[in-house]
């Protein structure tokens, strides 16, 4: 037996490095799917090599193409691009596992040819019967005992209409590796035993789709999740298999990722999560650059003290030996922190195009904003842009300007000060005087100023609160002057008025 590492691992660098991302398309992609993406994505691109993705979509209970076509929106949408694989094609198509199932027949036979796989017809009942007659505990599972079955015994099982499943013969030593992430990894023989590969009726499983499809596609580092180590040492004995049946020549490199947990408690980020649904998250009103940002810091650091980069910057710094084995924890204010940054980092123009999605949804706006409504999102762009940490929270700060019907919040209602109709009625009074023409932030500011500042003497935070309500409906809006500004001289007075006759 020997614990050294196989001599056959890929020792390729630089643009050979080919990774991959291979979900399956059940439920709606969540957050810890997207890190593995996007890891594998930073790496392929920091090294100069390729992202293949294939959908792993074989499970016909549970897979959908719905949640395909959700997958590569997910992708789409957050500018992860890929080399090879599904919409895109490349040399090893097809790289949907449904349409893969001649591929599969045809290496479980140079495996069976080879001598590393075999027929299994033991039932689990006829497992547990001989378990317990040995004295061995029923956890332990298969036994081996097909392994050398005679011609005479397989055709006594056949004629009792049985089909075989087919196991893989493991070897009787210890599978040693050296992860990426976590150094070396050692699983003593005996650790498992011979298992399944293809089940009786010929649906190849997981344990044997996975790494057939990595070593047909060339794949030499595998970047996967936490949680499905375990599974490691039977695809290091498959793996062995399959360069002794000429069907690849390496072993592939693996690294796995640290888990992310929710906000509180020792527990995994569950799908079920608000924090974990992806589509949630940007129907907030997160931007791709903000939360990639984000996730990149769910196991790894560009630098002590440092959480704002760009993504090229990320690709730049980005190496899976520096991730972090670690559980990582999702913080969702952080991560809308984050995103704030990164809103502030776009070009004006770029954020208010941005926006206009949000606006949509809000009923703000139709499907396609007309030229006056573009000219506005324009104008008050600037004004937004560095105050909100989500484009979802944008509606709820410029609506007022792009309608009449002011809903008033109740807590600013509450606000107001006893003398708030005095304030309205001056403040009124004074912007009347202003001409239609010359009704700009910095003649209504010098309006307002006099009257209220210096006529009434108040302090400006009671000054402007009750119109700043009188305009938005909110205790907090884009900046006053200037939306009166963009209301124009009619519509403000109509609705400074308009609160001044509530009373």
């Amino acid at each position: 037996m020997s614990s050294a590492p196989d001599s056959r691992t890929t020792t390729v660098t630089g643009a050979d490095v080919r990774v991959r991302f291979c979900p399956s398309p059940t439920g709606l992609p969540h957050v810890g799917m997207v890190r593995t993406a996007l890891y594998n994505w930073a790496y392929a691109r920091h090294t100069g090599g390729k992202l293949i993705f294939r959908v792993e979509d074989t499970d016909a209970q549970r897979d959908s193409e719905e949640s395909y076509r959700q997958l590569v929106d997910a992708l789409t949408w957050l500018k992860i691009d890929w080399d090879e694989g599904v919409e895109v094609g490349g040399p090893h198509e097809p790289y949907r596992q449904s349409q893969r199932a001649d591929i599969y027949a045809g290496v479980l036979e140079k495996l069976i040819t080879s001598g590393a796989v075999y027929e299994s017809y033991s039932t689990a009942e006829e497992i547990d019967a001989r378990n317990e007659a040995a004295g061995r505990a029923k956890q332990l599972g298969y036994d081996n005992y097909d392994r050398d079955l005679t011609d005479e015994q397989k055709a006594a099982f056949r004629a009792e209409g049985r089909e075989p499943a087919y196991r893989l013969r493991v070897p009787d030593q210890d599978f040693t590796y050296v992860d990426l992430i976590r150094g070396e990894v050692t699983f003593p023989a005996g650790s498992f035993p011979d298992f399944v590969i293809v089940r009786a009726g010929g649906h190849a499983l997981y344990t044997f789709t996975n790494p057939v499809d990595d070593a047909l596609m060339g794949i030499t580092h595998v970047i996967r999740g936490e949680d499905l180590m375990p599974s490691t040492a039977r695809q290091l004995a498959l793996y062995g298999a399959l360069i002794d049946a000429g069907v690849t020549t390496f072993v592939p490199r693996f690294g796995h990722m640290p888990l992310v947990l929710g906000e509180t408690g020792n527990k995994k980020l569950s799908k079920r999560d608000p924090q974990a649904d992806l589509f949630l998250q940007r129907d907030k009103g997160f931007i791709h650059e903000g939360l990639l940002n984000y996730l990149s810091l769910l196991g790894w650091s560009i630098g002590p003290d440092r959480d704002i980069f760009s993504l090229e910057e990320l690709v730049a710094a980005f190496d899976i030996a520096d991730v972090n084995p670690n559980p990582a924890r999702f913080d969702q204010k952080k991560a809308e922190s984050i995103n704030g940054d990164h809103i502030r980092m776009l070009d004006v123009a770029d954020f208010a195009e941005r926006t206009v999605p949000y606006l949509t949804a809000a009923g703000l706006i139709g499907e396609e904003p007309t030229a006056e409504q573009r000219e506005l999102i324009s104008a008050v762009a600037p004004l937004v842009q560095e105050r909100v940490q989500l484009l979802g929270e944008v509606p709820g700060l410029v609506g007022f300007l792009f309608t009449d019907e002011i809903d008033y919040a109740e807590d600013a209602l509450k606000g107001l000060p006893a003398n708030y109709v005095e304030v309205l009625e001056a403040s009124a009074a004074a912007l009347e005087t202003v001409d239609e023409g010359s009704f700009t932030a910095e003649t209504i500011q010098a309006a307002l100023s006099g009257a209220l500042i210096d006529g009434l003497e108040l302090k400006p935070r009671v000054a402007y609160g009750p119109p700043r309500v009188a305009i938005s409906g909110r205790r907090i809006s884009p900046p006053l002057f200037e939306s009166m500004e963009l209301l124009g001289k009619e519509r403000t007075l109509q609705r400074l008025k308009g609160l001044a006759t509530r009373a």
